[in-house]
């Protein structure tokens, strides 16, 4: 009857709520479910940065002057000296051809080996560099003849050719002024840091704990045991003759004197009046 009364008392309540109001009602075990839903993230750890990107290794110089030492072993190939005017002009400018296509073929590969060897140092660069400043003096030696003696068509190609030299030499030494600059800063950083540890000086260690002193140990010096048999007298090794009587040992006399004398010298010595 209990059970009855109770379902019929939740029954008038629920009708008497409006039907918004139900949808807002929720059971205590959704409740329970809906508080316990929100957890906490892991917490994850901020991205790395990402790594520095790396300096990337310095060209061969032979890279700058290959294309132009190209150009001018081409068009001196296909000059024809022979159409240029007669004369000095035209002698002098065919010595200076032969000399820098040997020179190019003989001289210069060393050199760029041994630049390409040390990228990035000055002393094996330096022969490359003054070897392309003397091959293009000759090499416009021999444009300012064309112009006077050449056709127009080798002209032009020599002059070309100046022109592509002239660009890789300006290249190179391009290269060796951001070398030196480099290698300077370089050695002024390391300059500034040798004079920042001359001058910093290391805090004195402390002194060294001092540790208690054992007291020396007296040596002991042990008498040595006494053997046994040592303190008895050794039996007499003279037997008495054969035939003699033992004599009789005499009892030893005694030094007390009786009762009755010291009782009498003490009476005769007593006190006077």
């Amino acid at each position: 009857m209990m059970r009855i009364t109770t379902a019929a008392l939740m029954v008038s309540v629920l009708g008497a709520l409006p039907l918004g109001s139900l949808a807002q009602v929720t059971p205590i075990g959704a409740r329970q479910t809906s508080t316990a839903a929100p957890a906490t993230a892991p917490a994850t750890s901020p991205p790395a940065a990402p790594p520095a990107p790396a300096t990337p290794p310095l060209p061969p110089p032979s890279s700058l002057l290959q294309g132009s030492l190209n150009t001018v072993q081409q068009t001196l190939d296909s000059l024809r000296v022979e159409k240029w005017k007669r004369g000095s002009v035209r002698d002098e400018a065919s010595d200076d051809i032969h000399s820098i296509v040997s020179d190019m073929q003989t001289n210069m590969p060393p050199l760029l080996k041994e630049a390409d060897g040390g990228p990035g140092s000055l002393s094996k660069m330096l022969p490359l560099a003054k070897h392309v400043d003397a091959l293009y003096d000759v090499l416009l030696r021999v444009v300012e003849a064309a112009r006077m003696a050449a056709p127009d068509e080798q002209a032009t190609q020599l002059r070309q050719a100046l022109s592509s030299l002239s660009t890789a030499r300006l290249a190179l030494d391009d290269r060796m002024q951001d070398t030196a600059t480099a290698q300077e800063k370089q050695v002024s950083e390391l300059r500034v840091t040798v004079e920042k540890q001359a001058g910093f000086k290391c805090p004195a260690p402390p002194p060294p704990p001092v540790c208690p002193q054992t007291p020396a140990k007296r040596s002991v010096r042990r008498r040595p045991a006494a053997k046994p048999g040592a303190n008895q007298q050794k039996p007499s090794s003279t037997a008495p003759p054969a035939g003699a009587k033992p004599q009789a040992s005499t009892p030893a006399k005694s030094t007390q004197k009786p009762a009755n004398q010291q009782s009498g010298t003490q009476q005769k010595t007593g006190p006077q009046n």
